[in-house]
């Protein structure tokens, strides 16, 4: 699968046409229909029943006026007619309401199925298909490409069934109650087919275009709230405001030029479909006049009805077709997701992970996202069993990539990573992760309460153990301060919480899930000296008795650590302790020259405050 700019497939482009639309894909959707085949096929049954006796109407109709018109109704036959016309429509009524309700239990299951398979997929892939496509653009995906596809399959099959059947139908009875007036009708269909074959086209273009500009609105408004804080530190709400008006443009514009056309198309039907109206009265008129008993205006009513019916479902084929051709977009769109591999999967014979000591090395690791760019040569990193080391550099460095190498969010193109001597590549993903704490410098809250938000770190801790994490890295007394303690909701990302506070929610987070081994990427964000202390005495118990690697930014963590390896233009330039390469008098001193020098460490600024806390769930396993 291969995505073009921003992660858009080729179906994204704004020149589609019939030629762009690959049916094939279209025809894999029966994978997600065969689960609910039998509950399918019940509900077209019903549709061919529901479509022969709705043709009885007309006929049953005609026959009273008939009656009415020669003067020889009785009651009794004129009760007949019309109770059995009222039976019809009551048994039609059941039978609908059946139909329907099997077809929406049918749709709502085959929609949550796709979404289901769909959003499974999406947790294996790797980060580097979310680095290639925009999130509004996967968004869109999951939500308006499987509607799509589902309008089709669970909707537009059956009402293409039932247009067939109310159109060869209606023929069959019109040309088998007088095939002459049933030719004189079909004279204007010639006309319609060119008026429908005429403006499919140029309606398919349009659809497909608001499909495209409404994909450009998600993926502009997602990217403008979730960056809304940068947008307004810069002052540049007059330029996001800019953008998305030139986007929201010209969906009006694609949704104006699809509404003109299909303002268009159904006026046009109706005149035509009159004009066969309008035969039928004159010519059968003309037949009635020269006495010809095979025409009656019963007939003539019968002729009337079935001309305006047979014209709806004959109109009604364009608005399928167009969900044909937004199903087989949509579906190609799915299946492309669905289609991509993870370029980072378990190998065959992937060996489970037991307890581990915590020794990571890595050995003349050469990576790159895009391999013919390397970001890393020739890497060599060692964290012996509950050591800690610090990961310093400027920006761009390569010290997230060493973070991504040992998560196995990529893997090497040369050289080795190895977790008590196992190579990653050698054992299944689910295991590594599991001996693996991440908390990461931006903390990603989702949404739900505090308490779940903790209780990720380790899903089957007690309240107790929750709340008793929080107390070892010091979150409980703020959390405590919250609305609902503990069960106060996070919302928007905990947009609510500082900084300092979100951190402290991480580090709980970590601290239950008790990982063999903690990767941790400092925040840089200012905070405030009390909660600037808490965070360091928490980092404290966090990193004891664990293997831990620090892309550090505090200089307290700098200092503790056991070795720190300095990284540059993704090279190991540095190694040693914080003293060692101070004397070095390399690039380490003139990192800190510029980052620390006259910045005394916070433990020296502000007195000793306590933070609660107590005994009980242990900070760390050193073993």
């Amino acid at each position: 699968m291969h995505f073009h700019g921003h992660g858009r497939g080729r179906l994204d482009a704004d020149d589609l046409s019939l030629k762009n639309v690959n049916f094939k894909h279209l025809g894999r959707t029966k994978e997600f229909v065969m689960p609910f085949l039998g509950r399918l096929a019940v509900s077209m049954a019903l549709v061919i029943i529901l479509g022969i006796l709705g043709l009885q109407g007309p006929v049953i109709i005609g026959r009273v006026v008939d009656l009415v018109e020669t003067q020889t109704a009785t009651y009794d036959a004129l009760y007949k007619l019309v109770s059995l016309y009222v039976g019809l429509q009551v048994l039609m009524a059941v039978l609908r309401y059946v139909q329907t309700y099997i077809m929406s239990w049918t749709g709502q299951h085959m929609l949550y199925s796709i979404r289901k398979k769909l959003f499974v997929h999406l947790q294996d892939l790797g980060l580097d298909f979310y680095d290639r496509l925009q999130a509004g653009r996967i968004m869109s995906r999951v939500v308006s490409d499987v509607e799509a596809i589902n309008n089709l399959l669970a909707g537009g099959s059956l009402n293409l069934l039932s247009d067939f059947v109310n159109i060869f139908g209606i023929v069959y009875i019109m040309l088998k109650l007088n095939s002459r007036l049933a030719m004189v009708t079909f004279i204007t269909f010639p006309l319609l087919f060119l008026t429908v074959y005429f403006l499919q086209s140029k309606l398919t273009l349009a659809y497909h275009k608001t499909r495209r500009r409404l994909a450009d609105i998600a993926a502009n408004l997602q990217e403008s709230i979730s960056g809304m804080k940068i947008t307004q530190a810069f002052s540049r709400e007059d330029q996001n405001q800019d953008r998305f008006t030139d986007t929201n443009r010209q969906n009006f514009e694609a949704q104006m030029e699809a509404a003109r056309l299909h303002a268009a198309f159904f006026p046009l039907v109706d005149i035509i479909s009159t004009l066969g109206v309008a035969l039928v009265y004159y010519y059968g008129g003309i037949r009635m006049s020269l006495g010809d008993t095979a025409v009656t205006i019963g007939t003539i009513t019968i002729f009337v009805n079935y001309t305006n019916r047979l014209f709806w479902p004959i109109r009604n084929l364009v608005e399928v077709w167009n969900w044909v051709l937004q199903a087989a977009v949509s579906s190609e769109r799915v299946f492309e997701v669905l289609d991509t591999e993870p370029n980072v999967k378990d190998k065959p014979g992937a060996v489970e992970l037991g307890e581990l000591r915590g020794h990571v090395e890595f050995k003349d690791v050469t990576f790159g996202y895009d391999p013919s760019l390397p970001v890393l040569h020739n890497v060599n990193i060692e964290a012996k069993p509950d050591e800690t080391i610090a990961l310093v550099g400027p920006t761009g460095a390569g010290k997230t990539s060493v973070i991504n190498l040992l998560c196995r969010f990529y893997d090497v193109q040369g050289g080795q990573v190895l977790v008590d001597g196992h190579d990653v590549r050698d054992v299944t993903i689910q295991s590594l992760r599991q001996n693996l704490g991440i908390v990461l410098q931006d903390t990603v809250l989702f949404s739900g309460t505090i308490r779940e938000n903790i209780r990720y770190g380790r899903l089957s801790a007690t309240d107790e153990e929750v709340e008793e994490a929080a107390k070892i890295v010091g979150a409980h007394d703020f959390i405590m301060r919250q609305p609902e303690g503990y069960d106060t909701e996070v919302r928007e990302r905990g947009s609510r919480l500082s900084v300092g506070q979100r951190q402290l929610l991480a580090f709980a987070r970590a601290l239950l899930a008790d990982p063999r081994i903690l990767i941790l990427d400092e925040a840089t964000s200012s905070v405030d000296a009390y909660t600037e202390l808490l965070i360091q005495r928490a980092l404290e118990k966090l990193l004891k008795g664990r293997t831990s690697i620090v892309i550090a930014h505090w200089l307290s963590t700098i200092r503790n650590a056991d070795r720190i390896y300095v990284i540059d233009k993704g090279r190991v330039v540095e190694v040693g302790n914080h003293e060692e390469l101070l004397a070095e008098g390399g690039l380490y001193k003139s990192l800190y020259e510029k980052q620390f020098t006259g910045a005394p460490l916070v433990e020296e600024e502000i007195e000793e405050r306590p933070v609660t806390g107590k005994p009980g769930l242990r900070p760390a396993t050193g073993d």
